[in-house]
């Protein structure tokens, strides 16, 4: 199987509510493709016109190259994780994964395989009424991975995990993007998404706003922007800025200039004997790249006092 993503010119819309505005992308086997926008950009919507639990008004969503009805042994191809809640608090959770295993002929031994990959060996022995929202995660991707499938799509696979779960599931995504899987990620945590995602999706008002590489969107978020470390912040701030920089404030003790290049910030604080620690190009986060792209769309949202598009 072709283990690719694909969104073609996707179109949704509930009610006068547009959700999916003619939204274009694929996600490429063999990387991490972290798919973000604000609340209501549409990546549920998305999410789940890919899996076919809603149809689209007008584009395709396919699956190695077919729509999620036409595969023939679903588990088989695309494991996924959108709700981790949506499962029944009486039944054990090693009995859930059982039943889905018995769907499509798969043996109770890759039940215990998957378990013991996600560290539920144990756990998935008791209802899932007592299980914590981390349980309830690391069970949720215990069925993603039951049919060993080569498109993944997760939604929020962090929530509610420990520190621990949060290292487990970042080396767990590198891993299965390395075996030349597709994975779909989608995550608010920044943070997460810079140490995991080699690609990015942004979209926003069911539109796309990017998609790039990570290490190019940081490049270019970073621009020329030159990182400043002083304690004498506010004098070296009036000289910068007196000298044709723009300077911002990151820091009690941080500065970032733009306009001036380091070796001349460098020249003029040492000509003045303002003292500083550190020069250097500034690296910019995936969240400062993340809000510089969304503001628009972020705007928007909150005008609409916050009107979601699911």
């Amino acid at each position: 199987m072709d283990a690719t993503i694909e969104v073609l010119d996707l179109h949704k819309r509930f009610g006068r509510t547009v959700a999916v505005d003619g939204l274009s992308f694929t996600v490429e086997p063999g990387q991490v493709t972290g798919f973000v926008g604000p609340n209501g950009a549409g990546k549920s919507t998305t999410m789940r016109t890919v899996l076919g639990l809603d149809a689209p008004d007008a584009g395709h969503a396919l699956i190695g190259g077919r729509p999620y009805h036409a595969l023939r042994a679903p588990l088989l191809e695309v494991g996924a994780l959108l709700d981790a809640a949506a499962l029944h608090p009486a039944r054990r959770g090693r009995d859930h994964l059982r039943w889905m295993a018995h769907s499509h002929g798969l043996s109770l031994r890759r039940v215990d395989e998957v378990l013991e990959q996600v560290g539920m060996a144990q756990g998935a022995r008791r209802r899932a009424g007592g299980y914590s929202l981390g349980m309830r995660q690391r069970l949720g991707v215990a069925a993603a991975l039951l049919g060993d499938p080569p498109v993944l799509l997760l939604d929020e696979p962090v929530n509610g995990l420990d520190p621990e779960g949060i290292q487990w599931i970042r080396g767990l995504l590198r891993r299965l993007a390395a075996e030349g899987r597709a994975v779909l990620v989608s995550s608010h945590l920044m943070s997460e998404l810079q140490d995991t995602a080699d690609h990015l999706v942004v979209i926003g008002r069911g539109r796309l706003i990017a998609d790039m590489a990570v290490a190019d969107l940081l490049a270019a978020a970073s621009g020329d922007r030159v990182a400043l470390r002083t304690s004498a912040r506010t004098e070296a701030m009036e000289l910068l800025a007196h000298q044709g920089g723009t300077v911002a404030v990151t820091g009690r003790d941080t500065l970032t200039v733009t306009g001036l290049p380091p070796e001349r910030i460098v020249a003029l604080l040492t000509g003045a004997g303002i003292a500083f620690a550190e020069v250097g190009s500034h690296r910019a986060t995936l969240e400062e790249a993340y809000m510089e792209l969304t503001r628009d769309a972020a705007e928007f949202v909150s005008a609409a006092d916050g009107e979601a598009t699911r």
